[in-house]
Protein backbone atom coordinates (compact mmCIF):
# COMPACT_ATOMS: atom_id res chain seq x y z
CA UNK A 1 0.00 0.00 0.00
CA UNK A 2 1.37 3.22 -0.63
CA UNK A 3 1.56 5.93 1.67
CA UNK A 4 -0.77 8.48 -0.44
CA UNK A 5 -3.14 5.33 0.22
CA UNK A 6 -3.54 5.16 3.73
CA UNK A 7 -5.48 6.29 5.77
CA UNK A 8 -5.01 10.29 7.11
CA UNK A 9 -3.70 10.11 10.55
CA UNK A 10 -5.81 12.22 12.18
CA UNK A 11 -8.81 11.06 10.87
CA UNK A 12 -9.28 7.47 11.96
CA UNK A 13 -11.73 7.33 14.87
CA UNK A 14 -12.25 10.18 15.67
CA UNK A 15 -14.40 12.89 15.16
CA UNK A 16 -13.35 14.37 12.61
CA UNK A 17 -13.74 12.39 9.34
CA UNK A 18 -12.61 13.07 5.89
CA UNK A 19 -16.90 12.20 4.55
CA UNK A 20 -17.06 16.36 5.49
CA UNK A 21 -16.69 18.32 2.30
CA UNK A 22 -16.10 21.74 4.21
CA UNK A 23 -13.00 22.56 6.06
CA UNK A 24 -12.59 25.24 8.84
CA UNK A 25 -9.47 27.54 7.83
CA UNK A 26 -8.31 29.74 11.34
CA UNK A 27 -5.80 32.02 10.04
CA UNK A 28 -3.13 33.79 11.76
CA UNK A 29 -4.61 33.14 15.03
CA UNK A 30 -1.48 31.43 16.15
CA UNK A 31 0.01 35.49 16.35
CA UNK A 32 2.32 37.24 18.54
CA UNK A 33 0.66 41.14 17.66
CA UNK A 34 3.75 42.57 18.49
CA UNK A 35 3.59 44.99 15.44
CA UNK A 36 2.95 48.50 14.62
CA UNK A 37 -1.49 48.60 14.47
CA UNK A 38 -1.59 45.31 16.66
CA UNK A 39 -2.75 46.98 19.92
CA UNK A 40 -6.15 47.71 18.15
CA UNK A 41 -6.11 44.63 16.03
CA UNK A 42 -5.68 42.82 19.49
CA UNK A 43 -9.13 44.73 21.02
CA UNK A 44 -10.70 43.22 17.74
CA UNK A 45 -8.99 39.92 18.08
CA UNK A 46 -9.82 38.76 21.32
CA UNK A 47 -14.03 38.89 21.25
CA UNK A 48 -13.11 37.34 17.85
CA UNK A 49 -11.42 34.27 19.06
CA UNK A 50 -14.06 33.41 21.44
CA UNK A 51 -16.58 33.71 18.54
CA UNK A 52 -14.20 31.23 16.66
CA UNK A 53 -13.91 28.70 19.61
CA UNK A 54 -17.50 28.25 19.94
CA UNK A 55 -17.60 27.92 15.76
CA UNK A 56 -14.76 25.43 15.91
CA UNK A 57 -16.53 23.31 18.53
CA UNK A 58 -19.51 22.75 16.35
CA UNK A 59 -17.63 22.19 13.22
CA UNK A 60 -15.39 19.86 15.18
CA UNK A 61 -19.06 17.82 16.23
CA UNK A 62 -19.91 17.43 12.81
CA UNK A 63 -16.53 16.21 11.53
CA UNK A 64 -15.54 19.29 9.80
CA UNK A 65 -11.61 19.38 9.96
CA UNK A 66 -10.17 21.96 11.49
CA UNK A 67 -6.90 23.46 9.33
CA UNK A 68 -4.56 26.27 10.88
CA UNK A 69 -2.87 28.29 8.07
CA UNK A 70 -0.56 30.44 9.97
CA UNK A 71 2.59 33.14 8.80
CA UNK A 72 5.67 31.70 9.66
CA UNK A 73 6.37 35.54 10.92
CA UNK A 74 10.36 34.59 9.30
CA UNK A 75 10.99 32.30 11.54
CA UNK A 76 12.20 29.21 8.91
CA UNK A 77 13.73 27.67 11.49
CA UNK A 78 10.48 26.70 13.55
CA UNK A 79 7.60 24.17 12.41
CA UNK A 80 4.12 24.94 13.44
CA UNK A 81 4.31 23.77 16.75
CA UNK A 82 7.74 25.13 17.91
CA UNK A 83 5.71 28.45 17.07
CA UNK A 84 2.39 27.60 19.31
CA UNK A 85 5.05 26.65 22.17
CA UNK A 86 7.25 29.89 21.67
CA UNK A 87 3.99 31.77 21.75
CA UNK A 88 2.85 30.42 24.71
CA UNK A 89 6.22 30.21 26.46
CA UNK A 90 5.78 34.43 25.55
CA UNK A 91 4.96 37.84 26.76
CA UNK A 92 3.09 38.08 24.09
CA UNK A 93 0.19 40.23 23.04
CA UNK A 94 -1.54 38.01 21.13
CA UNK A 95 -0.95 35.04 23.73
CA UNK A 96 -4.35 35.35 25.06
CA UNK A 97 -5.52 34.20 21.15
CA UNK A 98 -3.65 31.38 21.60
CA UNK A 99 -4.88 30.20 25.21
CA UNK A 100 -8.73 30.42 23.68
CA UNK A 101 -7.48 28.91 20.12
CA UNK A 102 -4.78 26.37 20.97
CA UNK A 103 -4.44 23.85 18.36
CA UNK A 104 -5.03 19.92 19.31
CA UNK A 105 -2.21 18.34 17.32
CA UNK A 106 -3.79 14.90 17.41
CA UNK A 107 -6.86 16.08 15.30
CA UNK A 108 -6.05 19.60 13.42
CA UNK A 109 -3.85 20.30 10.49
CA UNK A 110 -1.72 22.84 10.42
CA UNK A 111 0.16 25.29 6.67
CA UNK A 112 2.20 27.52 7.48
CA UNK A 113 2.79 30.20 5.42
CA UNK A 114 5.42 32.76 3.97
CA UNK A 115 3.00 35.53 2.72
CA UNK A 116 -0.85 36.90 2.76
CA UNK A 117 -2.08 34.35 1.42
CA UNK A 118 -2.90 30.76 2.20
CA UNK A 119 -2.34 29.20 -0.80
CA UNK A 120 0.70 31.17 -2.17
CA UNK A 121 3.87 28.53 -2.37
CA UNK A 122 1.97 26.05 0.66
CA UNK A 123 0.41 22.79 0.55
CA UNK A 124 -2.72 23.67 1.91
CA UNK A 125 -4.40 23.25 -1.67
CA UNK A 126 -2.56 19.63 -2.31
CA UNK A 127 -3.90 18.84 1.35
CA UNK A 128 -7.50 20.13 0.47
CA UNK A 129 -7.57 18.08 -2.61
CA UNK A 130 -6.57 15.15 0.59
CA UNK A 131 -9.51 15.90 1.96
CA UNK A 132 -11.57 16.23 -0.79
CA UNK A 133 -13.54 19.53 0.73
CA UNK A 134 -15.16 21.48 -1.52
CA UNK A 135 -16.12 24.45 0.72
CA UNK A 136 -14.35 26.65 3.02
CA UNK A 137 -14.76 28.38 5.94
CA UNK A 138 -12.53 31.59 6.59
CA UNK A 139 -11.91 32.72 10.18
CA UNK A 140 -8.83 34.99 11.56
CA UNK A 141 -6.57 37.88 10.85
CA UNK A 142 -6.32 40.36 9.41
CA UNK A 143 -9.99 40.39 7.74
CA UNK A 144 -8.30 42.94 5.42
CA UNK A 145 -5.29 41.14 4.30
CA UNK A 146 -4.54 37.62 4.69
CA UNK A 147 -8.08 36.56 5.20
CA UNK A 148 -9.18 38.32 2.15
CA UNK A 149 -6.08 37.23 -0.05
CA UNK A 150 -7.08 33.92 1.29
CA UNK A 151 -10.94 34.23 0.37
CA UNK A 152 -9.72 35.32 -3.32
CA UNK A 153 -7.18 32.81 -4.13
CA UNK A 154 -9.78 29.92 -2.81
CA UNK A 155 -12.25 31.61 -5.05
CA UNK A 156 -9.88 31.45 -7.69
CA UNK A 157 -9.80 27.00 -6.99
CA UNK A 158 -13.19 26.82 -7.74
CA UNK A 159 -14.18 26.37 -4.10
CA UNK A 160 -17.43 27.35 -2.11
CA UNK A 161 -16.20 30.35 0.36
CA UNK A 162 -17.63 31.35 3.44
CA UNK A 163 -16.68 34.15 5.57
CA UNK A 164 -18.40 34.82 9.05
CA UNK A 165 -19.07 37.99 9.34
CA UNK A 166 -17.88 37.84 13.43
CA UNK A 167 -15.11 35.73 13.18
CA UNK A 168 -12.45 38.17 11.39
CA UNK A 169 -10.70 41.22 12.55
CA UNK A 170 -8.91 43.64 11.36
CA UNK A 171 -7.46 46.98 12.62
CA UNK A 172 -9.97 49.02 11.63
CA UNK A 173 -13.70 48.35 11.59
CA UNK A 174 -14.00 50.28 8.38
CA UNK A 175 -10.97 48.13 6.58
CA UNK A 176 -13.46 44.96 7.86
CA UNK A 177 -16.82 46.06 6.63
CA UNK A 178 -14.67 46.63 3.43
CA UNK A 179 -13.20 43.86 2.94
CA UNK A 180 -16.63 41.48 3.80
CA UNK A 181 -18.59 43.56 1.14
CA UNK A 182 -15.49 42.47 -1.57
CA UNK A 183 -16.18 39.18 -0.09
CA UNK A 184 -19.75 39.13 -0.37
CA UNK A 185 -20.10 40.86 -3.22
CA UNK A 186 -17.01 39.46 -5.65
CA UNK A 187 -16.33 36.01 -4.73
CA UNK A 188 -19.76 35.20 -4.13
CA UNK A 189 -19.12 34.73 -0.61
CA UNK A 190 -21.99 33.64 2.63
CA UNK A 191 -21.00 36.46 5.21
CA UNK A 192 -23.34 35.83 7.85
CA UNK A 193 -22.47 35.34 11.24
CA UNK A 194 -21.07 32.01 12.96
CA UNK A 195 -24.56 31.61 15.26
CA UNK A 196 -26.39 31.99 11.91
CA UNK A 197 -24.64 29.19 9.48
CA UNK A 198 -26.23 26.28 8.57
CA UNK A 199 -23.09 23.75 9.39
CA UNK A 200 -25.11 20.38 8.96
CA UNK A 201 -25.52 21.75 5.42
CA UNK A 202 -22.12 22.88 4.96
CA UNK A 203 -20.60 19.28 6.30
CA UNK A 204 -22.37 17.62 3.71
CA UNK A 205 -23.00 17.71 -0.18
CA UNK A 206 -21.31 19.17 -2.96
CA UNK A 207 -21.68 22.81 -4.53
CA UNK A 208 -21.71 24.39 -8.07
CA UNK A 209 -18.58 27.05 -7.58
CA UNK A 210 -19.48 30.51 -8.86
CA UNK A 211 -16.05 31.09 -10.26
CA UNK A 212 -16.47 30.88 -13.42
CA UNK A 213 -19.09 33.41 -13.60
Amino acid sequence: MSIASQPLPALGARTISATSRTALLLIDVVNPLDFPGAEALLRRAVPMARRIAALKARTRALGIPCIYVNDNFDCWQLGFHQLVDALRSSAAPGAPLLELLAPDPSADFYVLKPRHSGFFRTALEVLLERLEVQKLILTGLAGDICVLYTANDAYMRGFHVVVPRDCIASERDEDNEHALRQIERLLKADVSASTELDLARLAGGSVVSAATS
